[in-house]
């Protein structure tokens, strides 16, 4: 005979039972990212973004030849405000016999949300003692930072580049020396950085346009730095040119290519190179690849109005 009551009975046990289940299973929120890296191939090289992670940038403080309501007009537009949350990035090249490291990012220079670098280069596929060659575009800390770890070198077996007079301004204590106190902490960064290596006799700077290996030359676009340099890197008909720190805030300064940042030592030139440098990534519609551009930080460039309209990479990851 049904028993309605004891059947009730059993339905309400195992609905709160089902609902403590629940209750106790929920699964707590991660709230971090995983390792960034994003591979594609170039010709036969095969290019990896790392990213070293992110920080914010206050770009209505920064910026300069427009003002904070420009800035913020053209952050809204893109759905963001000051301060703006930027990317860091770094680049590794396998042409098939060297491995080249293009910066290095932040290392511990910058805080805890930077110096990702080492991680994201394993999660990739390779360890810091398998790169060959260190290509610097400039030595700010959130390009060189990532050469040393407690003082040691971080890729033991890399030869590192960077131009001369990069090498000259950066490294000298005497210019050190004679700028104000609050100015020395990016030169001690560098030769901070730069140390282990020049002690092992393994950091070799080179001076002005250099064939560095073949597919790869440095060109120097004088400027954000003293060498500021960009890297070509060709193979099998395809392009692709690395672009350093001539952009910092894309979603501003690629409408308006003349805005600058405090951070150029020659704002007026580095405006100059910028041009340049993205008019001929228009013309020849070869990839471009830059340290602050959002992640993985390249695509290629279209002419808008008196600027340019970045189209990102389009993701795959097809084997």
């Amino acid at each position: 005979m049904f028993n309605s009551t004891h059947s009730v009975k059993h339905i309400i046990i195992a609905t709160t039972a089902s609902l403590a289940f629940t209750v106790q299973a929920a699964v707590p929120q991660v709230k971090t990212q995983a390792p960034g890296y994003y591979r594609m191939m170039l010709g036969k090289f095969e290019i990896t973004a790392l990213s070293d992670g992110t920080f914010e940038m206050p770009a209505d403080k920064l910026l300069l030849n427009t003002t904070p309501e420009q800035i913020n007009k053209a952050l809204d537009y893109h759905y963001l405000s000051a301060p703006v949350m930027t990317s860091v990035n770094a680049f590794l090249i396998n042409t098939g016999e060297k491995l080249v490291l293009i910066d290095t990012g932040a290392g511990t220079l910058f805080g805890p949300t930077l110096g990702k670098v080492p991680e994201a280069l394993k999660a990739a596929g390779y360890q810091p003692e398998q790169v060959n060659e260190i290509y610097i575009t400039h030595m700010h800390g959130d390009h060189v930072g990532g050469l040393t770890a407690n003082g040691k070198a971080t890729f033991p077996n890399a030869i590192v580049r960077a131009e001369q007079q990069d090498a000259e301004h950066w490294l000298s204590k005497e210019k050190m020396e004679s700028v104000p106190e609050e100015r020395r902490g990016a030169f001690k960064g560098a030769q901070m950085s730069f140390k282990p290596y020049q002690d092992a006799g393994r950091f070799k700077p080179f001076s002005g346009n250099t064939e560095l290996l073949p597919g790869i030359r440095a060109e120097v676009t004088r400027a954000h730095t003293p060498g500021h340099t960009t890297y070509v890197v060709e193979s099998e008909g395809q392009k692709m040119v690395f672009w350093g720190d001539l952009i910092h805030v894309a979603p501003v300064q690629m409408g308006n290519p003349d805005i600058a940042i405090q951070f150029d030592s020659d704002p007026r030139a580095a405006v100059v190179e910028r041009r340049k440098a993205f008019d001929a990534a228009v013309n020849n519609g070869h990839w471009g690849a830059a340290a602050h551009i959002s992640f993985p930080g390249i695509g290629h460039l279209r002419p808008e109005n008196k600027g340019y309209d970045w189209i990102p990479a389009n993701y795959h990851n097809a084997r």
